[in-house]
């Protein structure tokens, strides 16, 4: 093979491979929430385990912010 037709061979399969990537992307977009949905309720725990803390139990009464990360 020439350097030029492993390239277009290389080129082809990135093209398909985006392809397929964008095409669950937008899946996923589709199910996503949009901007000012209302969060969806989950329950949590805290740092200790002894207590669950349920987001709508402070809907309309304070702001929550979310934060997800590691501080490490």
């Amino acid at each position: 093979m020439t350097i030029i037709s492993e390239l277009f061979d290389d080129a082809k399969f990135i093209f398909k491979f985006r392809a397929q990537k964008m095409k669950s992307q937008r899946m996923l977009n589709a199910k996503a929430p949009k901007a000012g949905d209302q969060a969806p309720d989950f329950t949590l725990s805290n740092i200790s385990g002894t207590e669950s803390i349920t987001l709508s139990d402070f809907r309309g009464v304070k702001p929550v912010a979310l934060v997800f990360g590691s501080y490490t």
